[in-house]
């Protein structure tokens, strides 16, 4: 009973250190920008540069930003694939959206950088940005003869004006800043501004006694609840329960409770800007940079939401509250699943298996993202906790590549949309690459300095063949505009 009540109680830490540090500045800003993009941005705008008649410069980088932004989730993001691919686009282009939409999108690369650093999401981006292109063309030269015998669909997917709405950019600009001020770690967001001490004898009992039902090991990663974490929860659980009620009936108009839910959000998020610690009988408030930083974010977005038409405000609300639905239960369940774990493996086990950067090491870890799937974002904990047992950065890296991509549902789904040969060469890519990737990873951690060029110079290198495809495209298209001039003017 003692060991029950022990990996409980590991659950239950996990999650509440969970909610407590990384949901608010993180994650809430991200569901908004996720139901803006879905809401806000025209899928014509976007799906348009998926067709087949897209030269190769345009449709691959447009592949890969069309992952981006609409944010979706790995059991998502196979029905859209579907659909673009059986319209009309081309293997590759739809296999990179595949590929860098679960792994590459504004929520994973937020979480990312929350949990594991600002360092290991960039570095994933840009692994996941340069092989999402490379496994599409890969796809496409290898499969070029089948693809070309496809018959091309009537566009739906590609069909729309592509209008924006008014203030649509301002509200996702004022978005990503909100992001920016609440997650960036440089010195003036965190220096104070205003530092403020309040009298309270009860605030060392109460860390005691948030520390007896929250226990951490600090020496294994872990962290506890303050006092601060306590309340920025109990502020989370109302603004929950109010959102539940006001964005769940949105078709004629926000209600009073909706609005309530909006209002305790800017303070709940202004609240978690700011520091609360406690020092021998007083509670010290500080307001810093990035408090004043995220208020001025928040009027910016109000501004800009303004000029909105109220059935986009509507729209973007509803969107980003389901965004949330399917995504944030889901969540907590992982993290307080990895908490439970957390209790009974042991740092010997994980650096058995891939405690170094070595070929075997990250297929294992690559072989791990088959087999246990989890949510989008729940990884990221999963990561998190590997990382604190002893997980070699290569190899965590190799399973945050594959993860997305790789369970064996979304494999099953893929091969009904594109035949098993098809389906089969993906894998094999993808695994590939993954391994690559977490090698690369592996050895700028280990203090490769070619390695860090190389991922962060493929990028640019990427462009910069784009580039000169793109100009070469159009010096060959100046000749054939020339003659087909020509010939109009010589006819009667």
């Amino acid at each position: 009973m003692d060991e029950l009540f022990r990996t409980l109680q590991s659950g239950v830490t996990s999650l509440a250190a969970y909610l407590a540090a990384h949901v608010l500045l993180c994650l809430l800003p991200a569901f908004a920008i996720a139901g803006a993009m879905t809401a806000l941005v025209p899928r014509a705008s976007v799906t348009k540069w998926l067709g087949p008649t897209a030269r190769p410069w345009i449709s691959y980088p447009a592949a890969a930003a069309a992952g981006s932004l609409l944010a979706v989730c790995s059991c998502t993001v196979v029905p859209l694939f579907a659909g673009i691919y059986r319209r009309g686009a081309g293997i590759g282009p739809a296999v990179t959206f595949l590929f860098f939409a679960p792994a590459g999108n504004v929520l994973a690369l937020a979480s990312t950088g929350s949990l594991l650093g600002v360092g290991f999401a960039s570095a994933r981006l840009a692994l996941c940005l340069v092989f999402g292109v490379g496994i599409g063309l890969a796809m496409a030269r290898i499969f070029r003869r089948s693809d070309a015998a496809r018959t091309v669909g009537d566009g739906g997917a590609f069909a729309g004006d592509g209008r924006w709405p008014p203030g649509a950019v301002a509200v996702l600009l004022a978005l990503v800043a909100l992001l920016v001020a609440g997650t960036l770690k440089v010195a003036p967001l965190g220096s104070a501004v205003v530092d403020v001490a309040i009298p309270a004898m009860w605030g060392t009992a109460a860390e005691r006694q948030l520390a007896a039902w929250a226990p951490f090991d600090a020496s294994k990663g872990e962290e506890g609840v303050s006092v601060h974490g306590a309340l920025l929860i109990a502020l989370l659980a109302a603004l929950a329960a109010l959102a539940a009620r006001g964005f769940s009936r949105l078709d004629d108009g926000v209600p009073r409770s909706g609005r309530a839910a909006l209002a305790l959000l800017v303070g709940t998020l202004l609240a978690a800007a700011a520091q609360m610690r406690v020092e021998a009988d007083a509670l010290r408030l500080v307001v810093t940079g990035r408090t004043l930083a995220v208020g001025a974010a928040l009027a910016a977005v109000a501004l800009a939401a303004r000029r909105l038409p109220a059935d986009a405000r509507r729209e973007w609300l509803r969107e980003s509250w389901r965004f949330v639905r399917q995504i944030a239960v889901l969540l907590l369940a992982g993290v307080f699943l990895v908490g439970v774990a957390r209790a009974w493996l042991q740092p010997e086990w994980i650096r058995a298996v891939a405690g170094d950067n070595s070929v075997l090491a990250n297929l294992a870890a690559v072989a791990f993202g088959v087999v246990m799937y989890f949510p989008t974002l729940v990884e990221v904990p999963v990561a998190r906790l590997f990382l604190d047992l002893g997980m070699h950065p290569g190899p965590l890296l190799a399973y945050l590549m594959a993860d997305p991509e790789l369970s064996l549902q979304s494999m099953l789904m893929v091969g009904a949309v594109i035949g098993r040969t098809k389906a089969a060469a993906y894998v094999a890519l993808v695994a590939g690459f993954s391994v690559v990737a977490g090698l690369l990873h592996g050895a700028a951690h280990d203090g490769a300095r070619w390695a860090d060029g190389v991922i962060y110079a493929a990028p640019g290198v990427l462009a910069l063949v784009f580039f000169a495809a793109w100009r070469a495209g159009r010096r060959r298209a100046v000749p054939v505009r020339a003659a087909a001039a020509t010939q109009a003017g010589d006819r009667p």
